[in-house]
């Protein structure tokens, strides 16, 4: 082995004793394009420890939100290409603003490495329990009985409950009416109110308020039925196979970071994830462990904004800034 690649591999991690002596003056930066407290920032947070003590070197998280997640994307895709700087990337990310946003300050594709996916996060379709519908197939029903009559909420234009739900349209060949709210708590207050009648959500988000019976489940996006909704039929079960596909957050690197690096960071990612205490604390919020090589989690992203697009031209969803 060359020296070169002997410090590109330390630099990496991938030299335990190595990346010891050079940790006292580098510390791996985690870019997460959202605010403090999300779902997004604790999944980095849970992966911080675990992942400094097997790289050997200080890991910071450092929240930049804005844009809907343009500008934390920005700065990792302009940050050096050494492995220092990792993004966490979203569906919303790498996915949905590629699709909506007529321009954005970075390339999904061709400004990031792809390192690895870090979790999957299922998604449920709920209704107030006024809906008069018991389970999925009377849903459509009832939509097709009325066309554009059935409000659903979302937390606006443009975002992931927005495409799921008109991807759902697509899908089913219905029409519900789209009443958008600046953030996901206004529109669920108003969808526990029976103000607004459908949302599209994640399940660690929706779960108190379906098992309280404030909201009724009818499908959701996941390989098999939940534990915790083993009633409730995935979409693949309903032969709705695109709709199926959960959400998710990974973490990308900017372009030209080496591919040695890049596999470095994925395999301690991946190590981090097969403790016990960090796979806990992430399905303590909902997050279905993953840590994908980067090949399958670069061609995951090219698909996700495929079909987003296609989603946004079913919807005639075009919006001028991130």
């Amino acid at each position: 082995m060359q020296r070169r690649d002997i410090l590109t591999l330390a630099a990496a991690g991938a030299i335990p004793g190595l990346a010891s002596a050079q940790a006292s003056s580098s510390t791996l930066r985690l870019v997460v394009p959202f605010p403090q407290g999300g779902a997004t920032d604790i999944t980095a947070r849970v992966l911080a420890g675990p992942l400094s003590r097997i790289l050997g070197m200080p890991v910071k998280v450092d929240n930049l939100p804005g844009a809907g997640g343009a500008t934390g994307m920005q700065a990792v895709a302009k940050a050096a290409a050494d492995g220092m700087t990792l993004g966490v990337a979203t569906l919303s990310t790498h996915g949905v603003n590629p699709a909506v946003y007529k321009k954005l300050p970075y390339d999904a594709i061709k400004d990031f490495a792809a390192v690895t996916e870090i979790v999957k996060a299922p998604g449920v379709l709920v209704v107030h329990p006024s809906v008069p519908a018991q389970n999925f197939e009377q849903f459509i029903k009832l939509l097709k009985s009325q066309p554009g009559k059935i409000t659903y909420a979302t937390p606006g234009a443009g975002t992931i409950g927005h495409m799921w739900a008109e991807l759902l349209q697509s899908t089913t060949g219905t029409s519900m009416k789209h009443v958008p709210f600046r953030g996901a708590a206004p529109a669920v207050a108003d969808l526990l109110e029976g103000k607004v009648q459908v949302y599209c959500d994640q399940v660690a988000s929706s779960l108190p308020h379906i098992q309280s019976g404030k909201l009724r489940a009818l499908a959701v996006s996941w390989n098999q039925r939940l534990a915790v909704l083993p009633k409730v039929p995935t979409y693949a079960e309903l032969s709705l196979f695109t709709n199926n596909d959960p959400s998710w957050f990974g973490l990308v690197a900017p372009a030209g970071t080496p591919a040695v690096v890049v596999r470095a960071r994925r395999n301690a990612v991946a190590q981090a994830l097969e403790e016990p205490a960090v796979r806990k604390a992430l399905a303590d919020h909902g997050l279905f462990p993953s840590g994908s090589l980067p090949a399958e989690f670069g061609a995951q992203i090219q698909k996700e904004v495929d079909k987003m697009r296609r989603v946004s031209r079913f919807a005639q969803i075009s919006l001028d800034a991130g």
